[in-house]
């Protein structure tokens, strides 16, 4: 795939202003929470991290995913959440200084899992003669100059302009859901010609891995004693991806439509069972009290 101008340089920049909107909420403050209940952090994390890859590695056979769908899907299971599930927990009456520390924590984390994650199922699935790896050390770079340093820059207009940094918090949220639906556009077009089958595949696994991502994290949640509002951010967290650094990953620096597929296919349907699980959390999770 030879990416235009918009894909090859857009992409990173779009998602370098979307992870600055993620710094642009953390205050020092919500990664006290860590050390002072870390029960919620870990439970998420580690789910985030672990259990959706290994949640995507179960799925292949059972969906029978060509390899490089199977790839895709490895791909978004290892991304992090982003801005959106952010904003979905606190629609849902989750607790969202635990989504955004576990947006961060994961953000940070995947700069070396998702690579290696990456890789491990490169190994697997595709064949080995064609020789498609994704560089380590790029990638890991890559990651650190859209990921890391953007989320410094953000949490230092937090620090120094709060008023401002508040008011275009909801700004970039619309950016990159804009950012995310130009891209989806983009790679539907490119691969319209073998979309119906790719789609065949795809979506009932990427359906399956949101629903899947969803109920573990209000499962765990519930399992480790976790209240309603902390394992409803889980679960957000979980069922709602950075589908972006997916398409990024797949697109810029593996170069294949077809890879990107599941992560396209997410990204929108994230927000249909989103809005599902906004409907269920206002439902079940009382209104919190002014002041708490």
């Amino acid at each position: 795939m030879q990416s235009s101008p918009l894909i090859s340089i857009g992409l990173p920049v779009s998602l370098f202003i979307i992870m600055i909107g993620i710094g642009m909420t953390l205050t020092p403050r919500d990664f006290r929470q860590v050390a002072v209940y870390p029960k919620g952090i870990i439970v998420g994390t580690l789910a985030q991290i672990l259990l959706m890859p290994a949640l995507a590695f179960l799925l292949i056979p059972l969906f029978g995913l060509s390899p490089a769908i199977a790839v895709g899907l490895v791909i978004i299971a290892a991304c992090p959440g982003g801005t959106t599930s952010n904003l979905f927990a606190l629609m849902a009456r989750g607790n969202v200084a635990l989504s955004i520390v576990l947006t961060v924590v994961a953000n940070l984390i995947t700069i070396i899992s998702l690579p290696l994650l990456a890789n491990l199922a490169l190994g697997m699935y595709m064949d080995a003669s064609e020789d498609i790896y994704l560089p380590l050390d790029r990638t890991i770079g890559t990651l650190v100059l859209i990921v890391l340093l953007p989320i410094a820059i953000g949490m230092g207009l937090k620090s120094y302009f709060p008023e401002k940094a508040h008011r275009a918090e909801g700004a970039v949220s619309i950016f990159g859901g804009l950012v995310l639906a130009a891209l989806v556009v983009i790679i539907v077009y490119g691969a319209r010609d073998e979309l119906g089958s790719l789609l065949t595949q795809a979506g009932p696994a990427t359906v399956t891995l949101i629903l899947l991502g969803i109920g573990v994290g209000l499962l765990a949640g519930r399992i480790a004693g976790l209240t309603q509002r902390e394992s409803m951010a889980v679960a957000m967290e979980l069922g709602i991806k950075n589908a972006t650094i997916g398409l990024l990953i797949t697109v810029n620096l593996l170069g294949s439509e077809t890879m990107s597929i599941p992560s396209a296919v997410y990204g929108v349907l994230m927000f249909f069972f989103g809005f599902l699980l906004i409907l269920l959390g206002r439902r079940i999770i009382p209104q919190p009290l002014k002041g708490h």
